[in-house]
């Protein structure tokens, strides 16, 4: 059974402060929390009897049982599903030259949209991606909807935020930095390495200008066909997945 005030603490992850408070976020729904206990440290679990009957392996600090209206209570989603789980943030990750020295890094300069940043960090997963480094002004990868929009993929890729600038400045210059803009090269016809850091711009303004300076090969994704009256941008999600792909595809 969960009291008021586990309520109110469970609510309270929704918020930034809270969360940099304790140290803590929320996830919810049954694939998200299957795959992040185990890898993150659970402090609490709420579920119905149903759901902990079919995993009587799960493990953490604290189980509650629940019924469905508590959980409606408790969950900041429209469509509370049977479980929701509280996680310890973590604090290790890798610096941005090791990362980068023989792997691709995705690296996100004011991505503002919680959505968009979960969408990124799952594509990053899907393309074996493992380091995604963000500018301080990107949305927080623990806001719920952030967590909610990862399908579990924040299990597995390490999201780290610094000043994207000053470490991307700093890099040896042996290491590529990509970036997409309207006035790039093709990046079908681009040379494209294995390793890198591909920097995916703000959702209005695209990579900021001091950060545009350290980009070492500019690409563009073309619309098609060329010239034809078309949307203004893509959205930064989407052109991350093509941008990936692209590199991915050439099998190195």
């Amino acid at each position: 059974m969960l009291s008021k005030n586990d309520i109110k603490h469970i609510k309270s992850l929704e918020h930034k402060k809270f969360r940099e408070e304790k140290g803590l976020f929320l996830a919810e729904g049954h694939k998200l929390v299957s795959e992040l206990t185990g890898i993150f440290r659970c402090t609490l679990i709420a579920a119905t009897t149903d759901w902990l009957k079919g995993h009587g392996s799960i493990s953490a600090e604290r189980i509650e049982t629940v019924s469905p209206d508590e959980l409606k209570r408790a969950s900041l989603l429209k469509t509370p599903q049977d479980v929701l789980a509280i996680f310890r943030i973590p604090s290790d990750g890798t610096d941005l030259t090791t990362a980068a020295k023989d792997n691709l890094v995705l690296a996100l300069d004011d991505v503002q949209d919680p959505g968009n940043l979960g969408t990124i960090v799952r594509i990053a997963d899907w393309f074996g991606i493992k380091n995604v480094f963000c500018s301080k002004g990107t949305a927080d990868i623990y806001n719920p909807k952030a967590v909610q929009a990862t399908m579990g993929a924040i299990s597995r890729v390490s999201v780290q935020y610094t000043d994207l600038t000053r470490s991307i400045q700093q890099l040896p210059r042996e290491i590529p930095v990509y970036g997409t803009f309207l006035n790039g090269e093709k990046i079908y016809d681009a040379s494209l390495t294995k390793n890198g850091i591909i920097v995916m711009g703000n959702e209005g303004n695209g990579i900021g200008a001091e950060l545009e300076k350290s980009v070492t090969k500019r690409l563009f994704i073309p619309n098609w066909p060329e010239g034809a009256a078309t949307s203004e941008s893509l959205n930064v999600a989407i052109a991350t997945a093509i941008t990936c792909s692209e590199f991915r595809r050439r099998d190195f």
